[in-house]
């Protein structure tokens, strides 16, 4: 590996640094959690307008305006990519079309905007930097991803290729440079452009929300908005520049991008933050002498300046696979330990004090939920997907338990009580109490209701098989309640929404194509503690927070007693499974060894129950394995 162009940066630096001078130096600078409609590009140009002519009436009005990753696609497009990437000079027409447009007297305004790239005929997931208003649009740069993510729910390298160049570029107010996403994850890539002179690093994103456990630093939002702010705040303070992160605030297909953009100054300091879940526009005057002061008061980028050929030999050294031993003289090592030591006087005897992390310490995040943000963030959800998908109504089948007793309180807080339908379906063998716990939830919420008995629809069927078991029975029952509930669904006008927990998703407590067929969930990745813990915030009434979970198939079957574990235990071995713990460390770290076996158990046998119909793929073009769109595109 050549280290060369590396080693330039230090030296085309400082050159830059002596014409700064001359730049305007204080910018305003404006972040834009933007909205986009998936899939939609002209559309979202047309929006966009709209934030251009906003944007021109801001006093003091923004010199530069700084839009998130995919800003005009959406993310997850998957196999869509190559229907929305259009080449930089495209995009920079169409802005700028846009930009005249939207405003009566245009001057000058910097965009920087992600989008999916052609060039060179390949495609790439990019950021560009352009100017408009001053003549022809001016294309400063476009920075192509480095990091594509493709692991957990990222599977980005296969739809677009790497970029593989970082650096800075002269703006017309001084000197930026650009990160996308998981670009800015790793430290070295932060590093390069403050070693390039940028002032100000602009990070696009689309970072879905992960983690609705209650945080720690008084910040509200999801635990990876968290985790976000302090990288952006360690790049800023190391180098001593200012860092503008941009994120997308949407829902697609279930993965909720919550906004949370920020500014930080030279010293780590947050100048600005953004609102959770919705479209916003942050505006921050950045003086560009604070790096000044910031780089005087802790010169860290000048001292790796210095150090920079030091460290660059090593990283000759690693990358050429050369073992630190051989790395060295061994005469000069030998010489070494033959020259005179110096004498040393022992310390004091004494007991060392031991502070001890705890036996088997680590583990997953924790099941505690926050339940404000959960409320927030789940209704987002409902009221995303319900409406993207055409429909202003949302139907749920109340049993008279927890879950579905949620899913309606979520439902009326997206979508308004008059845009809620329940719907009650007993059997003839259904628990009075369900009937009304089922009802007490239809009065509290003062939704819109429909009462179906099920049971000549039901014994109808089994009228020809009189031997079916209870197992039988209830899955009858279960697919018979979907056939009302969709059916209905078509007469209200109304999406149906689904109830199902992670628990008994992945312990395969329910009924294939029935208890998950609804199109949307809002529950299907909370636990059913977690449950309990959200509808207690919710208000839902004790008595159905209180009692037994049941399916109410059989009277007095519950579904703990059909586990054989509680729902407690259950939930905590699924957690520590689910983030790689086998069961053998489990009942290492004490959990009983009979109930981690029932779990893993069943959850290795009901994988098939999670997953769509198996296809026998005979072509090159199967559905799901090489044509590939997501499900809101």
């Amino acid at each position: 590996m050549s280290v060369a162009p590396i080693a330039s940066i230090a030296v085309a630096a400082t050159r830059r640094a002596l014409q700064l001078h001359h730049m305007p130096s204080v910018i305003q600078l404006a972040v834009a959690q933007f909205r986009p409609r998936k899939g939609e590009r002209a559309e979202n140009i047309r929006r966009l307008a709209d934030i251009f002519a906003q944007v021109d009436t801001l006093d003091p009005r923004p010199h530069v305006l700084h839009l998130p990753e995919t800003a005009l696609t959406g993310y997850f497009v998957e196999g869509g990519v190559r229907e929305l990437a259009v080449t930089g000079g495209t995009l920079a027409a169409e802005l700028d079309e846009a930009y005249r447009t939207a405003v009566h007297a245009p001057r000058s305004l910097d965009v920087v905007i992600g989008f999916y790239e052609i060039w060179k005929s390949s495609l790439y997931n990019s950021c560009m930097y352009v100017t408009l208003g001053a003549g022809e649009p001016d294309v400063r740069h476009v920075h192509r991803k480095n990091f594509l993510p493709t692991y957990g729910l990222f599977d980005e390298e296969r739809f677009v290729e790497r970029g593989y160049d970082i650096r800075a570029f002269d703006a017309p107010w001084g000197r930026a440079a650009m990160l996308v996403c998981e670009d800015s994850w790793h430290s070295l890539a932060g590093t390069l452009t403050a070693l390039d002179g940028a002032e100000i690093v602009f990070v696009s994103a689309a970072a879905p929300a992960r983690g609705a456990w209650p945080r720690d630093d008084g910040v509200p939002g999801p635990a990876s908005v968290g985790r976000w702010e302090r990288l952006v705040r360690d790049i800023a303070e190391e180098h001593g520049v200012f860092v503008a992160f941009s994120n997308l605030a949407v829902t697609e297909g279930g993965k909720s991008f919550p906004g949370g953009s920020l500014i930080a100054g030279p010293k780590g300091e947050v100048r600005a933050r953004g609102p959770m879940w919705e479209e916003a526009i942050i505006t921050v005057r950045a003086d560009l002498a604070d790096l000044t002061r910031a780089r005087a008061d802790m010169p860290l980028l000048s001292d790796l300046r210095t150090a920079l050929p030091h460290m660059l030999a090593n990283l000759e050294r690693i990358t050429a696979g050369i073992p630190e031993s051989l790395a060295f003289d061994p005469a000069e090592e030998a010489a070494s330990e033959t020259m005179p030591q110096p004498r040393r006087t022992a310390a004091p005897a004494g007991p060392v004090r031991v502070v001890s992390g705890g036996p088997m310490a680590g583990g997953p995040p924790p099941l505690a939920l926050d339940g404000a943000l959960a409320e927030e963030w789940l209704a987002e959800f409902l009221r995303s997907e319900v409406g993207g998908r055409g429909f202003e109504k949302g139907i749920v089948a109340i049993s008279g338990g927890v879950d579905s007793a949620v899913t309606a309180y979520l439902a009326v807080k997206a979508l308004g009580a008059a845009n809620v339908v329940g719907l009650r379906l007993p059997y003839r063998t259904s628990s009075p109490d369900s009937l009304a716990h089922g009802q007490l939830v239809i009065d509290s919420l003062g939704i819109e209701s429909r009462t179906i008995d099920i049971s000549a629809a039901v014994d109808g069927y089994l009228a020809s098989e009189p031997d079916a078991d209870p197992s039988r029975r209830g899955n009858v029952m279960a697919r018979t309640r979907m056939i009302a509930l969709f059916d209905l669904s078509a007469r209200y006008r109304a999406l149906p929404l689904g109830t199902g927990n992670k628990s008994e998703r992945l312990m395969g407590y329910f009924t294939w194509h029935a208890d998950d067929s609804p199109p949307v969930n809002p529950l299907g990745d909370l636990y059913k503690t977690q449950v309990w813990e959200l509808a207690r915030h919710l208000g839902v009434p004790d008595v159905i927070v209180g009692k037994p979970a049941s399916a109410d198939l059989i009277s007095g079957q519950t579904d703990e007693g059909d586990f054989g574990i509680s729902y407690a235990q259950t939930d905590q071995i699924l957690n520590w499974m689910l983030f790689g713990y086998s069961a053998e460390s489990l009942v290492a770290r004490g959990f009983p060894a009979a109930d981690v076996e029932l779990v893993h158990k069943r959850l290795d046998g009901t994988h098939w129950k999670r997953r769509m119909p198996t296809v026998a793929m005979i072509s090159s073009s199967a559905i799901g394995e090489s044509y590939l769109r997501p499900v809101d595109y």
